[in-house]
């Protein structure tokens, strides 16, 4: 009797130890495994195509976030070439994801979700975040042409070489940059946040009298270059 009793012991203790397994929700204590690869797209400042280019993500933080838990499980650290893995898990939905990073220093987090069976090995595949100062930015491009003339009453026509363009947000009394027109004629305001500018610069007319032309710009889009419609001044030399 007694030997009945522990056989059947034994045997609830092994369907017990089965179930327990067979019911635990997302989280480690399992044999499955998700991995993936990471890659970093830079942004790098004082580029004037706002061309990126992409690195291997050694050394990223990645984390894990088990089933509809709002807070990640678990993280680990990506090796040299971008790779990382979570083990011991079990089956279930399970989100994984890195930090891309603003110029500001706000960080946004990038995610995949995926779900795994019990003992399986499932690659999420590449998770590209974004870092640099130019990140999350965009950039004002136009051009300045001018009329030239002088106390004889000589005129040409020119670009408007180291003419003074300047910036301000549309809703602040003083400009916060400025820059000169290049050889070609060209200017760039770089690393702007969204919003509304107004890029203007001085004129004069054939009496001299100065006065100001001014282009307002909604910079509605991150990572675009908004290049606005030519200006062409007048200037005395």
């Amino acid at each position: 009797m007694k030997q009945r009793f522990l056989i059947l012991f034994s045997a609830l203790l092994v369907i017990g130890m089965f179930c327990s397994s067979c019911n635990k929700g997302e989280g480690e204590g399992g044999t499955g495994k998700i991995e993936g690869r990471v890659f970093i797209v830079q942004h790098p400042d004082d580029n004037y195509n706002l061309d990126t280019d992409t690195v291997i993500g050694a050394k990223v933080d990645v984390f894990i976030v088990y089933g509809s838990d709002t807070y990640f499980g678990n993280d680990v650290e990506t090796d040299a070439d971008g790779h990382f893995r979570f083990q011991y898990l079990n089956k279930g939905t399970y989100t994984v994801f890195a930090y891309s990073e603003l110029a500001t220093g706000e960080r946004i987090a990038v995610s995949k979700t995926i779900t795994i069976g019990n003992g399986e090995t499932s690659n999420v595949g590449d998770i590209y975040i974004h870092e640099g100062k130019a990140y999350g930015t965009s950039m004002i491009k136009g051009s300045v042409t001018a009329t030239y003339f002088d106390k004889d009453g000589n005129t040409w026509e020119g670009w408007a070489y180291e003419h003074r363009v300047y910036i301000k947000r549309a809703d602040e009394d003083f400009h916060f940059d400025d820059v000169r027109v290049g050889i070609d004629g060209v200017y760039m305001f770089q690393k702007l946040q969204p919003g509304i500018y107004e890029v203007f610069t001085t004129t004069v007319d054939g009496n001299e009298i100065p006065s100001v032309i001014i282009i307002e710009v909604n910079v509605n889009q991150a990572d675009t270059i908004f290049e606005i419609e030519p200006i062409h001044v007048q200037i005395k030399v």
